[in-house]
């Protein structure tokens, strides 16, 4: 598989919410070849906490993002700790939305590549806000969309899911003891009561309970600065799609105003990107589906990197709408 990495300078950036962002840059990866017509481009956008590395399993031959047919791009959000975060950034960080990474994503496909029509973007939680968003800003630059446990607009009962996250961290004495309990609230949001009744824990090689919240879920934000996860929580809590000058906050424009066709993919069992916030969704869409995952995985039903059965599933209808 081809690959490369690269760095888009985007040069001092104005955001939505006022400020700049001093030489902003994204950092990005590609897998696969773009073809002479520049029409097999696949937008692979990062989830929250994570960087290309955590998500690219997905990028393979055996699943829906085919490198060997797609050009896929995974383009870092800003706050991510590669692309400009506060991590990597001196002095203080200013509030970057979903839109300001939207923007700057496009310009990246446009000045890099040359690439003005997007095949699809795929998108898992963050990274389905952000599929959104390239939907409803760039109209028939893209073909389709993936929202894959992800929604329009961030709910109410997600806002409050992340208020707790933000208290635990900002409250303790140390950034680790900040990141360790962030990865405990997490542990019992991102998977659901039947997981854990079941131990199912155990097949992913864990002795007990306890070794699980340490070793997978303490583990995976402690390597991870506790600067960049607040500022992109931030970006998270305040994701709207009609939060533009476009929409002027009215969502249902937003959503009806889409052009590409959408694939509402939610998880049966997710605790913070409910199916309802989808269901809710759907009528204003003018050619979108909505399939639930059939999952006791929780939110994590839609990054099934240890769970076969539902990335599957995902491979299926994912494959179905690139035929569409």
């Amino acid at each position: 598989m081809r690959t490369a990495e690269g760095v888009f300078e985007c040069g001092d950036l104005s955001l939505q919410r006022g400020g700049t962002l001093k030489n902003a840059r994204i950092v990005y990866k590609t897998y696969g070849t773009l073809s002479p017509k520049r029409d097999n481009v696949i937008v692979y956008p990062t989830s929250y906490g994570a960087q290309h590395t955590d998500i690219e399993w997905l990028v393979n031959l055996e699943h829906c993002l085919d490198p060997s047919r797609y050009f896929i791009v995974i383009p870092n959000m800003f706050t991510n700790g590669l692309s400009s975060s506060p991590s990597n950034t001196a002095g203080d960080f200013p509030e970057v939305t979903t839109y300001d990474n939207v923007t700057q994503q496009r310009r990246l496909m446009a000045e890099l590549f040359g690439v003005d029509r997007i095949k699809m973007v795929y998108g898992w939680s963050m990274g389905a806000q952000q599929a959104y968003h390239w939907a409803a800003l760039f109209g028939e630059a893209v073909e389709r969309i993936v929202v894959n446990c992800g929604s329009a607009r961030t709910a109410p009962h997600n806002f409050v899911f992340l208020e707790g996250v933000r208290s635990a961290v900002q409250a303790a004495r140390t950034p680790e003891e900040g990141l360790r309990a962030m990865g405990r609230i997490y542990a019992g949001w991102a998977l659901s009561q039947t997981f854990y009744r079941r131990e199912m824990w155990r097949g992913l090689g864990f002795a007990s309970l306890e070794d699980f919240l340490v070793r997978s879920w303490e583990a995976n934000f402690v390597r991870r600065d506790a600067r960049d996860l607040m500022a992109q929580l931030w970006t998270w809590q305040n994701g709207d799609i009609s939060a533009n000058d476009l929409f002027r906050g009215d969502l249902e424009m937003a959503l009806s105003s889409i052009k590409a066709r959408v694939l509402l993919m939610p998880s049966a069992t997710d605790l913070y990107f409910q199916t309802d916030d989808n269901r809710a969704e759907l009528p204003h869409l003018k050619n979108a589906k909505l399939v639930e995952i059939p999952s006791v995985w929780g939110h994590r039903a839609g990054n099934p990197l240890a769970n076969p059965e539902d990335a599957a599933f995902i491979d299926a209808q994912v494959e179905a709408l690139l035929a569409a």
